[in-house]
């Protein structure tokens, strides 16, 4: 994988790109970066180009002045000005979905088809809310550093304990004896987490209805109805609003993360068949 730093007349945009053939944006969620490949699961690098950018305020990506999902949606379009790519599939990912929807409808001509997994497409969280508030404080540029920190410190050395701690954050399902194998992916993925000012900026954003239902192009919502980070009206919004979209509910382990877990395949498949059709 290649991870290199351009300048844009947007801003600095970080990003990496692995593999060959039908290229691929992917817009992760909160937390994320460039280095995260758990959505890349299940594409075969000799026939996809995968493409995935530090969003805003992540990683060297510049925040300033890319705040809002149509901004960034703008400057990702500089970014595949400098690939010299037509028209790629996006494939937004939980926060990134607002930027995905953006950048599918402001810019139709470069979007072939649309991928929304487990994203929000409306406004996220309740500012007046217990949920918004803690977001606020555990990740507040100050401090993210040293609640990533802890979690990488006591990943190591209590594995189970940590990686049920996210499973609740992640899934409504009932606690149980996790997986030792999706322990280990959940905690590689955790690995390359930072929030930087991305999420507090994410947590913040939203977008004009009228944004969603100008999308043009074939798309796929595919979401948990065992999320427990994103709910359900999200995609059922996505679903109302895009005319050529199709929805796919499933009923996974790991709910939000639905690449985790032996259940893992079929959103790989459905995925898969709709981005090959």
């Amino acid at each position: 994988m290649s991870i290199k730093v351009i300048e844009t007349k947007l801003g600095d945009v970080e990003y990496s790109t692995v593999g060959e053939g039908t290229p691929i944006l992917f817009l992760h969620g909160g937390h994320s970066n460039c280095h995260d490949t758990l959505s890349h699961k299940g594409f075969d690098l000799e026939k996809f180009q995968l493409i995935t950018p530090s969003r805003p305020g992540y990683g060297r990506t510049t925040l300033k002045n890319n705040k809002t999902p149509e901004q960034a949606a703008d400057l990702f379009t500089e970014l595949l000005n400098y690939l010299a790519l037509e028209k790629v599939i996006v494939y937004g990912i939980s926060a990134g979905g607002l930027t995905a929807i953006e950048l599918a409808s402001n810019y139709s001509n470069r979007v072939s088809r649309l991928v929304l997994a487990s994203t929000i497409s409306k406004e996220w969280l309740d500012k007046n809310s217990r949920t918004y508030r803690i977001a606020r404080t555990m990740f507040n540029p100050i401090i993210e550093n040293l609640t990533w920190g802890a979690v990488r410190f006591f990943s190591f050395l209590f594995p189970q304990i940590i990686a049920r701690s996210f499973f609740s954050q992640f899934s409504a399902k009932p606690m149980h004896k996790l997986n030792s194998d999706d322990v280990k992916e959940l905690l590689k993925t955790l690995k390359h987490y930072s929030s930087g000012e991305g999420f507090l900026n994410d947590i913040d954003q939203n977008i004009e209805e009228d944004v969603i239902n100008r999308i043009e192009c074939p798309t796929l919502i595919i979401h948990s109805r065992n999320d427990s980070s994103v709910s359900i009206d999200h995609p059922e919004h996505s679903n109302r609003m895009i005319k050529l979209s199709t929805l796919e509910i499933l009923d996974n382990e790991w709910g939000h993360l639905f690449w985790i877990g032996q259940d893992s395949q079929e959103s790989i498949a459905i995925t898969m068949k709709f981005i090959e059709e």
